[in-house]
């Protein structure tokens, strides 16, 4: 065995957690040892479970095939076999809630993809780039649930990750408000065509609880660490509306921005290009070497072209331009379930064990 971590995938059948397994093949730090879902998968091999299942582009990863299931339940077996987890679960928010904070307490790090712990207070919502200070409020977490090396850390919704990333790289020029239409794709349902054929030329303009986290999320990113809790800004005022588009990856969004003070084009693109954070000065294995790269063409960026940049990590965006009624507008891509989902908890975990918050058992 390796000096890697060993790593356990909580809901590993689904999705996201197949996305997890995949950016995981051959990387340099963390081995996919376990493998834990529902009751119904346990006790299967993997590659039987998702059989007909796998839904990303690459092929299975040999290693993980023959991974006997576990029972995600079992809290105690899954966690002595591991260093920490990533949580991909398919459960309500309160089970979810319960189910990562008893992984925690057997000491064993969980870092999540789910949205219930976005906004419990003393647990870190982080994209690397933005706020990796805020991985400090753990120690305080760590008292409430009386561990010593066990806590949850959260990554924010993919929604708010084709321009949060951007709308940070310009705080210094102070934006007041900022209205945001989003596109997204149907993986972020944890869809494709064949299991949604109603999509196919189709839009729908409602998802579930998404307007409130693209509005608050960024707020919460942007806060500060006090009496132990994060505390989220109240700038800039966000309100939005977000759309499922017949896109497989790639959530886009058109964005209007109104600042205090008056950027030239030439200062917010500057500002986007050079916009790097703790990721790119540890040299983290997963990080873009460029978070934000601006396109000229007035056609991008564009979903074929330009969602896989930086590996599907990077944030693309184009058509930069003045509004008459808000300062500028602008159009965002990421890719939602890499950046957005798994690749962004990666990220994440990869900064946790820089700062000595993931060790090995």
């Amino acid at each position: 065995m390796s000096e890697k971590l060993k790593v356990g995938i909580l809901g590993g059948t689904g999705m996201v957690g197949q996305r997890f397994i995949a950016l995981l093949e051959n990387h340099p730090w963390f081995e996919v040892t376990t493998i834990a879902a529902s009751p119904r998968s346990a006790g299967k091999t993997y590659a039987e479970c998702v059989e007909g299942r796998w839904k990303m582009d690459t092929p299975m990863p040999e290693a993980v095939k023959n991974i006997v299931v576990k029972n995600v339940n079992e809290v105690e077996a899954v966690a002595s076999e591991v260093d920490f987890v990533f949580s991909a679960v398919d459960m309500t928010k309160d089970e979810i809630k319960a189910i990562e904070e008893a992984y925690a307490k057997t000491e064993t790090p969980v870092v999540s993809n789910n949205s219930a712990h976005r906004w419990t207070p003393d647990v870190p919502m982080v994209v690397p780039e933005i706020n990796a200070e805020h991985m400090k409020v753990i120690e305080f977490q760590k008292k409430r649930l009386g561990t010593t090396r066990g806590f949850v850390a959260v990554k924010p919704n993919c929604s708010i990750q084709s321009y949060a990333p951007v709308l940070t790289a310009w705080r210094k020029f102070e934006p007041t408000e900022v209205v945001v239409t989003t596109y997204q794709a149907i993986s972020g349902a944890g869809k494709t065509f064949k299991d949604w054929p109603e999509m196919e030329g189709n839009i729908i303009p409602y998802i579930g609880g998404e307007e409130e986290k693209s509005e608050k999320e960024p707020l919460r990113i942007w806060g500060e660490i006090k009496d132990g809790v994060i505390e989220p800004t109240t700038w800039p005022l966000i309100t939005s509306q977000c759309i499922r588009v017949p896109v497989l990856n790639g959530h886009t969004a058109a964005v209007f921005v109104k600042f205090k003070q008056k950027p030239s084009k030439e200062e917010l693109i500057k500002a986007m290009v050079e916009f790097k954070g703790a990721p790119q000065e540890l040299d983290l294995p997963s990080a873009p070497k460029q978070f934000i790269q601006y396109l000229e063409e007035d056609n991008r960026p564009q979903v074929q072209l330009d969602v896989n940049y930086e590996n599907g990590m990077g944030i693309s965006v184009g058509r930069l331009r003045e509004d008459t009624i808000y300062d500028y507008k602008f159009v965002g891509l990421s890719h939602n379930t890499v950046r957005g989902a798994a690749g962004g908890a990666v990220l994440c975990a990869e900064l946790l064990k820089a700062q000595g918050y993931i060790t090995k058992k």
